[in-house]
This record gives C-alpha cells, sequence and structure tokens, in this order.
C-alpha cells in the first residue's frame, strides 16, 4: 500500500474482531503494555505494574473528566422508542445530542422521571440540538446531570456489542474521576488503580487537567483527505499548577489522547481553558508534550492519526501489526502503548 500522509486509507489496518475488549483485564495492573523508545528503537512487552519502574524522569498529566450516564432511552410523542446520547451543553439549556431514529424540529421525546427532550436544531453530522424540562422546568446542566444520574445508562462504545452492567459503572471511570461532562472515558487511565497511583506518586509529579471527552471521539473520519476533516469541538479547563507545568521546560507524559490534545492546544494558545479543537497527526505533530500513554484506537480515527504525530504513520502501522500478531486487546477496555 502506498503511504501518503494526508490520505484517510493510510491510516487502515486488519483487526481480528475477537481482539477488541469487551471488559476490562483484572486486576488493573496485569493489562499488556507495549513499549516503544523512540531514542533506540527498541519494542518491549510489558504490564502496566511495570509502568513505575520504566518511566524516565518526568512529570505525568491526566485528565480527570467524569464520565456521565449520557444514553437514557424512551419513545416518542407518538408512541416510537428512541435512544438518545447527550454529547454536550451548549448554554442558554440548549444540549448537543445524538438520537437514534428519525425526529424532527419540534418533536418532543418522553423519558422516566417525566424527563422531556424537544428537539430544536437538525445537523447534516447527525447532531441535534435539544432542550430538556422535567414537570415544564426547563433544566441546567447540574439539573439534568443529576436525572441522567438516575435514569441513564454508561454511554459505552459503539464497538462493544453488548448493554452495559452495573460493573460498567466502576469500570468505566477513571479512580480520580472529579468534574463531570465526559460522554466517553479517557481510557488509558482507566487502567490506573489506587496502589498504581501511589506507586507513580512515589517518583513522579502528578497533574491534572479537564477535557470532557464528547461522542465525536468515536466519529469515523469521513473525508478522504485528513486535512479537510473539521475536528469536533470539546470543552477542557487547566487549573494554574499545571499550566505553570506546561510553561516550564520539564519532561512530560500526557496519559491519554485526550490529555495530549489539551496539552498541545494550550501549548499553541494558551489559553487555559474553553473549547480545544486540535487535530494532532504527522503534519502536526506535538510541540511540547514528550512521551504518550494510550490504548489502541480505531482504524482510519483521528486518535491512530494523534499517535502518527508522535512516531511517523508508518512506525505506528508496524506497532499495530506487531500488537494484532502478539494478540494484544484492542480499544477502551483494552491494553495499552507507552511511547518514550
Amino acid at each position: 500500500m502506498l503511504i501518503d500522509l494526508d490520505l484517510v486509507e493510510s491510516y487502515d489496518y486488519e483487526l481480528p474482531r475477537e481482539l477488541i475488549a469487551n471488559a476490562p483485564v483484572m486486576p488493573k495492573e496485569a493489562a499488556r503494555l507495549l513499549v516503544y523508545n523512540r531514542a533506540n528503537g527498541e519494542i518491549s512487552h510489558l504490564h502496566f505494574g511495570d509502568l513505575a519502574e520504566i518511566l524516565p524522569d518526568c512529570a505525568i498529566i491526566f485528565n480527570d473528566t467524569k464520565v456521565i450516564k449520557a444514553r437514557i432511552f424512551g419513545h416518542k410523542d407518538s408512541g416510537g422508542k428512541i435512544e438518545l446520547l447527550l454529547n454536550s451543553p451548549l448554554g442558554e439549556g440548549k444540549f448537543s445530542v445524538y438520537v437514534r431514529g428519525s425526529v424532527k424540529i419540534g418533536a418532543i421525546l418522553e423519558f422516566d422521571k417525566n424527563l422531556k427532550a424537544e428537539i430544536l436544531e437538525l445537523f447534516d453530522d447527525g447532531l441535534r440540538v435539544a432542550r430538556f424540562s422535567q414537570n415544564s422546568h426547563i433544566l441546567e446542566t447540574h439539573e439534568l446531570f443529576k436525572i441522567l444520574d438516575e435514569i441513564g445508562h454508561v454511554p459505552l462504545p459503539p464497538y462493544i456489542k453488548r448493554a452495559d452492567t452495573k460493573d460498567d459503572e466502576s469500570w468505566y471511570q477513571t479512580i480520580f474521576a472529579k468534574n463531570e461532562g465526559a460522554v466517553a472515558a479517557p481510557t488509558a487511565s482507566l487502567h490506573f488503580s489506587d496502589e498504581m497511583l501511589a506507586d507513580l506518586k512515589a517518583k513522579h509529579d502528578i497533574y491534572y487537567l479537564t477535557l470532557h471527552v464528547g461522542a465525536g471521539t468515536f466519529k469515523p473520519v469521513e473525508v478522504a483527505n485528513i486535512k479537510d476533516h473539521k475536528m469536533h469541538g470539546e470543552y477542557y479547563s487547566i487549573p494554574e499548577r499545571t499550566a505553570k507545568l506546561l510553561d516550564s521546560e520539564r519532561e512530560i507524559l500526557g496519559v491519554g489522547t485526550t490529555c495530549t490534545r489539551t496539552i498541545e492546544f494550550y501549548a499553541r494558545t494558551h489559553k487555559i481553558g474553553g473549547i480545544c479543537e486540535l487535530f494532532l497527526h504527522p503534519n502536526n505533530p506535538p510541540i511540547r508534550q514528550n512521551h504518550l500513554l494510550t490504548n489502541f484506537h480505531l482504524p482510519k480515527s483521528t486518535l491512530i492519526m494523534l499517535v502518527a504525530s508522535f512516531i511517523g504513520l508508518e512506525k505506528t502501522l508496524e506497532l499495530y501489526k506487531i500488537a494484532v500478531e502478539k494478540k494484544y486487546r484492542f480499544y477502551s477496555y483494552g491494553d495499552g502503548m507507552l511511547i518514550l
């Protein structure tokens, strides 16, 4: 295959269905870790439990967003069943959502706890704008989140072909999740237990930032040339302590692609909050982050393009081929890769 960095097709690879993880490995530190050292080209096959021993001297940054129960099931006012996935707040009591099933502007969707959603706008990319109410009271973000926590479901990624269970409420949440707003987990961070975090803190400084991961993280790149791709936007916030680290020359390990995009967006804008729409790829590589810890990602996705921004496309495809051959587990509940 001719590799062209601008063509989406170049970021494709073959993945046997059985390598897609439907549940995490327990204990968490038993998950496998493919380590690639750029300095000497060495590839190692270790486990997450080895991480504290193999990391160089660097600060570590995690995304402390908290996943909400963003998927709800109900029916139209006409009676047909409906599934809604909350994406993000838009302000003024409006929210962007995805709806499985056809809806029209003005449609009223009804859910448990007398929760209703009125469809206000429709967009060509599948997003809809909705306003939520309960007992005729228009809901603000914190009010809606509280209701979703009672009636909603864990928004498992579309490639996990099963219904969510009670276990997913802890499996699909990091141990340091703090700020509500994500509809997808920062999955590289799912590997960390309290014990692992304590081991890391003994040798490394730990920092946090927040990026509320949206459903767009799973959206395929639907253009032939990645230069034509419009990246989805997600709200982020960087505490002063973390911003000072980013302004320094200290080496940094970013845990996960969401953390990485936030770090790199700040490096380009020096804004500590707002909407991050940064698209990292081989022609737009990182300028601040030194090391990357991440899971294995979907073919032709912006996430595998981000990995390629660190190590190049050919090396990315080579490492993914090795991971498939060695039967690493892929995607959100799967194993991980460390790029040093």
